[in-house]
């Protein structure tokens, strides 16, 4: 395993590290609230969105999606070049493209281009979360990481959690591009807030050089599959998807030979902890991120709830997950935080499998009750899982280290998505949600379910096998 080595921080003026502990803390995590909150108050809006513009279940998923697989593309990439040219810099311009992005998805008129504006946010969004971690494992000593991703990680799901609310608040009364422009609100604060309180730059592999043809080669095989899968009803995703593993092989092989590769091969082949540790984290966000997806659909299309009310009974989940990470990550400080994402991870796969129950009639309680279960499956799966990946790669990794974390996150969500989109495909076909194709959607969630079940379960032995990182 690689070891952690001192914080270092370069800039022409050499700037302290205490100076901008508070900083830091206060502006990443401000941002790591922004993303978040961007996906899950968008999802709550999605049939507000699909009336607005005639769109059936397969292309409306796609304003998540989109955004999604963006995002999953650049994650690795922009981490690299943070490491190299700037962190703050590029936590900038991530910044100032999500705004702007936003302010485009406020004012589209059609399905098209709102869905081309969510593309441009997730290419922001790809230079925010996974670099404002690396920021933080910058400032702070290793024997505050876990407090202070837990309190990151804190940010993050209260951007999941007040999403359904305050999206559903916004869609009912203000209409669905209010959203949006919260975004932009927010995203301006962040702005100002970089230029005067964020001082000095991070560049800890400044002498190395940025790999273009293994970054490009990166980002085509994530879109091959990650997009293959979403066509996977299709011979032509099939094609994709292979074209996307043929990818692999060609970027394994120049990855290894070039001398400075946009992500470190050998990590994976030496480093118990960051291979395991990224692959629950894939598995954990396949198995879980439709869940609120599907919800949201079933409680405002079979339940007949407002998208008020519905944001209220899914914040359950968020606000349990962002009351329990703190603790989870100060917990990861003190025992193996292997255990502790363990137990998290079991959790949820019990939550996931309760919902294959599903109907007409499932009392709004028992959904209720199940979400706060989710909600402490996910708050001790995160965090430590974080401490763990950022624990056990040397300063000069640490942006390449969190955007193939987010990156195994993301494409997670996106393969999450990808089986849903298949089973709708597959047996709903491309129509609108209606009251005669609420038994076949009933079973297009409830199947969702199982297969997410069976792939969490499946996690827990990926989680376990990281090994120790004390």
């Amino acid at each position: 395993m690689v070891t952690c080595i001192r914080h270092t921080m370069t800039n022409a003026t050499e700037v302290d590290p205490a100076v901008n502990k508070r900083p830091a803390l206060f502006i990443t995590t401000l941002a790591s609230f922004l993303t978040p909150f961007g996906i899950s108050s968008v999802n709550i809006a999605l049939p507000s969105i699909g009336k607005a513009f005639s769109m059936d279940a397969i292309l409306l998923s796609w304003v998540t999606t989109a955004y999604l697989l963006t995002s999953a593309m650049f994650f690795v990439p922009f981490g690299k070049i943070a490491d190299i040219y700037g962190r703050k810099r590029l936590f900038t311009y991530g910044i100032l493209t999500f705004t702007l992005a936003s302010v485009g998805s406020a004012i589209s008129n059609s399905a098209a281009m709102l869905i081309c504006f969510r593309v441009l946010q997730g290419i922001g969004a790809s230079a925010v979360y996974p670099i404002g971690a690396a920021i933080l494992t910058s400032t702070f000593p290793a024997r505050e990481l876990g407090k202070v991703l837990g309190i990151n990680g804190t940010a993050v799901y209260l951007g999941f959690s007040s999403g359904p609310f305050l999206g559903g608040l916004l869609t009912q009364y203000l209409g669905w591009r209010s959203i949006f422009l919260v975004n932009v609100f927010v995203g301006s604060v962040l702005i100002l807030l970089i230029f005067r309180k964020l001082k000095g730059e991070w560049r800890e592999a400044e002498e190395e050089k940025f790999d273009l043809t293994g970054s490009v080669l990166y980002s085509l095989i994530l879109f091959l599959i990650m997009y293959g899968f979403s066509q996977l009803s299709t011979m032509q995703g099939l094609w994709l998807i292979l074209g996307g593993f043929l990818g692999i092989i060609l970027f394994i092989k120049w990855e290894t030979k070039t001398s400075s590769p946009v992500l470190e091969i050998e990590l994976f082949r030496d480093n118990r902890t960051f291979a395991f540790t990224n692959l629950a984290t894939l598995i954990h966000s396949s198995a879980s991120f439709a869940m609120t997806f599907l919800l949201s659909l079933y409680l405002q299309y079979v339940k007949k709830l407002t998208p008020e009310s519905a944001g209220l009974i899914l914040i359950a989940q968020p606000i349990v997950q962002a009351l329990c990470s703190p603790y989870s990550g100060k917990l990861s400080d003190r025992i193996e935080p292997r255990i502790v994402a363990s137990i998290g991870m079991a959790l949820t796969g019990v939550g996931i499998g309760l919902f294959t129950v599903l109907d007409e009639k499932t009392p709004l309680f028992f959904i209720l009750g199940n979400l706060i279960l989710l909600g402490f499956g996910y708050g001790f799966f995160s965090v430590p899982n974080s401490t763990s990946v950022m624990s056990s790669v040397e300063s000069r990794f640490y942006g390449m280290a969190s955007g193939t974390l987010s990156t195994m996150r993301i494409t997670g969500t996106t393969f999450s998505m990808g089986i849903a989109l298949l089973i709708f495909s597959i047996y709903l076909g491309k129509v609108q949600i209606t009251p005669e194709t609420y038994p076949v959607f009933l079973k297009c969630i409830k199947l969702t379910f199982a297969l997410s079940t069976v792939l969490c379960f499946g996690g827990v032995f990926a989680s376990l096998a990281r090994g120790n990182i004390r």
